[in-house]
């Protein structure tokens, strides 16, 4: 935990004198913010730990065009770039760019990500529904005791997802109302040669006598394929070409850290046969964000995000259901669970047909300041997350009746449907130009079933969740 807080620390002061060396306006620094021009930096380390990946060492870069500053504090164009690699194996890329310019009237952003994940988490469907043996991942944990092996890839995968979007927003009414079409194309391959949700040799390296994780212990991605809750034709990934078109109503008063004004998006997601996915479906997406000043000039704002990821019919691909659904300038992330969707429950812990998800946040920008010709501020903020299965992906039992008294032994520890999953948390934020904002945050599930969703996660990342 120490070597984060270094890393993030050392990180800031790295990019302060970076920025430094960036054009400007002609003005000594006031206390009025100062209007930027040019290109921007903001270099960040990219640091975490996870037992089974490993330490995540790699570096992230965000470079902003404000051009002549007319358009500040949003900028003509960006780009993002990350590279991180896992001591275990796996690897995560990311370029994304965006461009406000190039086509009249139109914004334009495309972005190629890949995810290599040697342990990706998968705890199955419906939330609740599916159990989570939260004891004998503690006992696994025990360093100290080898008569309990490492139990946590019993809810992991292997997966590879490259991920390509080119996405256009343009006007339709008063710079307010916005058309949203992109092409979305994915390639997925989920698994293990041979067949196996995971490569053990990587999982179980320089583990102690007893904690390897047993090669015949089946993992949860195993037991659902044995149960017929994941069928064959899907098991192993394929091909996701998909169109999306979208309305978007934005009134912000800036991108980066808004303060007011409403971010309203719907979307439809269409992957017909015909276009070249392997496992069709049709699904929506409906996102409502709000931003309400409190304290004027930044100083305290309110704002809230509901967001309802919903499936046409009773099918769709499991490996596509984690997704959040983006068009324009993020690209898509991994739900519900993590930094950029539900802080503080387990990574894509809860997923079903349809999925409803809130986000509360309380921000206070405490201070606010001029240094080296930048404009610097550190804001508070507290929040509550929360998400639940609201459509439920089929869990009737569909496999060889050998594995029936597993499947049955399985779903009576479950809960018989989902329920709301809820965190609590805060944090602490470091921005920089509006646009460079780096994130130290924590948030823990609470509830009765709060154990089922993990201990909490502490994030340094970057930007606003919304």
């Amino acid at each position: 935990m120490k070597l984060r807080y270094i890393i993030a620390l050392a990180a800031l002061l790295t990019t302060s004198t970076l920025y430094a060396q960036t054009a400007d306006t002609d003005k000594e620094p006031t206390k009025r913010e100062i209007v930027k021009k040019g290109y921007n930096f903001g270099p960040l380390p990219a640091v975490a730990f996870d037992a089974d990946k490993g330490f995540q060492l790699g570096a992230l870069l965000n470079i902003y065009d404000f051009g002549d500053g007319s358009t500040y504090p949003n900028t003509r164009q960006q780009w993002y770039l990350e590279a991180s690699f896992f001591t275990k194996g796996s690897q995560q890329f990311v370029v994304s760019y965006d461009n406000r310019f190039l086509i009249p009237g139109v914004r334009w952003s495309s972005a190629i990500t890949v995810f290599n994940d040697k342990a990706m988490d998968f705890y199955g469907f419906n939330g609740y529904m599916s159990y989570y043996d939260h004891e004998r991942v503690k006992l696994g944990k025990d360093k100290n005791d080898p008569t309990h092996f490492i139990y946590t890839p019993k809810y992991r995968v292997n997966r590879l997802a490259i991920l390509f979007k080119s996405d256009f927003v343009g006007n339709i009414w008063n710079r307010k109302l916005f058309w949203e079409a992109g092409y979305h194309l994915g390639y997925f391959k989920q698994g293990y040669k041979n067949q196996s949700a995971l490569n053990l040799d990587k999982i179980n390296k320089n583990k102690k006598e007893g904690k390897a994780f047993p090669a015949d212990e089946p993992t949860i991605f195993d037991q659902y394929r044995q149960w017929g809750l994941i069928s064959e034709e899907e098991a192993w990934g394929g091909l996701n070409s998909t169109v999306r078109l979208g309305l978007l109503f934005d009134t912000r008063d800036k991108e980066g850290a808004p303060s007011r004004g409403i971010w309203a998006e719907a979307h439809l997601m269409l992957a017909p046969k015909w276009l070249g996915t392997t496992n069709p479906y049709y699904r929506y997406s409906v996102t409502f964000r709000h931003y309400v000043p409190i304290v004027k000039n930044d100083i305290l704002t309110f704002a809230y995000r509901l967001n309802y990821e919903g499936t046409f019919g009773r099918q769709a691909p499991y490996y596509v259901m984690p997704y959040i659904t983006t068009v324009g300038q993020a690209y898509d992330r991994d739900g519900m669970g993590g930094y950029r969707t539900i802080r503080g429950i387990m990574r894509n812990r809860v997923q079903g047909l349809d999925v409803a998800s809130y986000n509360v946040e309380l921000r206070w920008r405490f201070v606010s300041f001029t240094l080296w010709k930048q404009n610097i501020a550190f804001g508070l903020s507290a929040f509550s997350d929360g998400t639940m299965v609201t459509k439920n992906r089929d869990m009737t039992f569909r496999g060889e009746e050998q594995y029936r008294a597993d499947y049955d032994a399985y779903m009576a520890k479950g809960e018989s449907h989902d329920r709301p999953h809820i965190t609590v948390g805060g944090g602490l934020r470091f921005i920089m130009n509006q646009n460079f904002i780096v994130a130290f945050e924590y948030g823990a599930p609470v509830g009765r079933l709060r154990k089922q969703d993990g201990k909490g996660a502490f994030y340094i990342n970057t930007g606003y969740l919304f």
